[in-house]
């Protein structure tokens, strides 16, 4: 569709961009990112701005950019990407919390660690379900059918609310690090603002994608037939919809 390869396009250059903006914030006044020692804690807002922002967006889009390949084929990598963005956002979280217990400091008692942990909870528990409903055997067509406008909304609410997340843990770092001189605009800063204001604008850009409806992936031919003959299957009823 016209226009649908150029919002793709600048979603990826935005992604790509807010990743280096990330690396070259912890890179240039964080010291840099290790597992072990002080840095260990840098390896945490890297890991949740790949894992839970960039990849879980690129997951959203797998639908509106593979539009004539195998149904099932992109199921699984919408699955893979997901799952993907999981571990990374796994390392980072088992990061902070080493990171913490090395320092003394106390877990979870911030918005910004409530929202965090909430949406990677939440997103685990939305992949869990769409691979039982969608990518594995078993459910229902109509069961898939009843589910799906579910599955749908959370996704697009739990990348909303990964990006919060991130926005959170922005400010909480630079409150926390240069709370005196944050107020004069020092590099730092406005680094670490541009980054969420780079945040914002790549989920403004897939949101817009996932939201324009002559931008959907249409069914192929091949997959109305199957649809049908799963109907039949699972519901006991014939295509022509007699029991």
């Amino acid at each position: 569709p016209a226009g649908l390869s150029a919002y793709v396009a600048v979603s990826q250059l935005l992604g790509l961009t807010l990743l280096g903006t990330a690396g070259a914030w912890l890179g240039r006044y964080r010291g840099g990112v290790a597992w072990h020692g002080h840095l260990q804690f840098n390896v945490h807002p890297l890991c949740m701005v790949l894992g839970m922002v960039f990849l879980q967006g690129d997951a959203l889009l797998v639908y509106r950019v593979f539009r004539h390949e195998a149904k099932r084929s992109t199921k699984a990598l919408h699955a893979l990407l997901h799952g993907l963005a999981l571990l990374v956002a796994l390392v980072g979280i088992i990061a902070v919390f080493e990171s913490h217990r090395s320092k003394g400091i106390p877990d979870m008692y911030s918005l910004h660690s409530w929202c965090g942990m909430a949406a990677f909870v939440l997103y685990l528990l939305q992949w869990l379900l769409g691979c039982g409903f969608f990518l594995l055997p078993g459910a229902s067509f109509s069961l898939r059918s009843r589910y799906k406008p579910q599955h749908v909304f959370f996704g697009i609410a739990l990348f909303a609310l990964s990006i919060t997340a991130c926005l959170l843990g922005i400010t909480e770092m630079l409150l926390f690090n240069i709370s005196d001189s944050y107020s004069r605009f020092v590099p730092e800063g406005v680094l670490a603002n541009t980054l969420g204001v780079l945040l914002v604008a790549f989920g403004l850009v897939v949101g817009y994608v996932l939201t324009r409806d002559d931008w959907k992936r249409p069914p192929l031919a091949e997959e109305l037939a199957l649809s049908m003959d799963f109907k039949t299957l699972t519901e006991g009823e014939s295509p022509g919809g007699g029991s």
